[in-house]
């Protein structure tokens, strides 16, 4: 049975002007996995990653560490919310009432993105707050995606994707013979990950929060294609980020 690792892309910039760049670690994160997933899937995977920067420069990090050959494919669907517009419109400046000031409105924005690194923990219970309040809005704004859209956008791409691997064998397979399944490999970002895992597991928002914060950059989660759909088999995997690359463990 076909099996899908999807990946929580390398650490991005904090606190720099291009947040959506990988940093060093960000980078080195990249390579630890692809190694570990070329331990894994003994096929050439397909190799999938949304339209981000961050999750590109993972993708092609990882498929070069893992020596994977098959062409990187982009599909928006697996990107991730815009954490900085969502502090706007959901986090503490939004919910201060119609007295906040103009200037306000995006103070929780330009705190997010310039934080220092021993900030990041002030900065997270902020996005934590702000993503619940997203999740429990039952009518968003106009201009706004609401969580069961893009929730649902998740879904949509994890569906096709089991779509795309039975219609695709593994490379290699022997003609006349049953078809080998082919493994795929997903670098997206946290709040994707949680979105389908609270799919998965008809998880309340809490609990979809609380997923949200605790993925490891770099790290793997695992989602069987059986006869009966898609299955959770393992969240948030970091084995790979043990011993000698214990240091490579990052939230944020």
């Amino acid at each position: 049975m076909p099996v899908i690792h999807l990946v929580r892309h390398g650490q991005a910039s904090f606190g720099a002007q291009d947040y959506d760049a990988l940093s060093d670690t960000g980078r080195a994160q990249a390579a630890v996995v692809g190694r570990e997933l070329a331990r894994r899937t003994p096929r050439d995977p397909l190799l999938v990653c949304g339209t981000l920067r961050r999750q590109r420069e993972t993708a092609e990090l990882l498929a070069g560490a893992g020596g994977f050959e098959s062409a990187l494919r982009t599909d928006a669907r697996w990107n991730e919310y815009d954490h900085l517009r969502l502090l706007d419109r959901h986090g503490p400046a939004a919910t201060e009432g119609p007295g906040s000031s103009a200037d306000s409105e995006g103070a929780a924005r330009e705190r997010a993105h310039s934080a220092a690194p021993s900030s990041s923990r002030e900065v997270q219970q902020m996005l934590d707050a702000a993503l619940l309040r997203w999740i429990e809005t039952d009518v968003p704004a106009a201009d706004e995606d609401g969580w069961p859209r893009f929730s649902e956008r998740a879904g949509e791409a994890l569906t096709d994707l089991a779509a795309a691997l039975a219609a695709s064998p593994a490379p290699g397979s022997a003609p006349g013979r049953a078809t080998a399944a082919r493994d795929a490999v997903v670098v997206t970002s946290g709040g994707v990950l949680a979105a389908l895992c609270g799919r998965l597991l008809s998880l309340p928002a809490t609990a979809v929060v609380a997923v949200n914060r605790v993925m490891l950059n770099a790290a793997v989660t695992t989602v069987l294609l059986g006869r009966s759909g898609a299955t959770l088999l393992a969240l948030n995997d970091h084995a790979h980020l043990s011993g000698e690359q214990q240091a490579l463990r990052t939230y944020r």
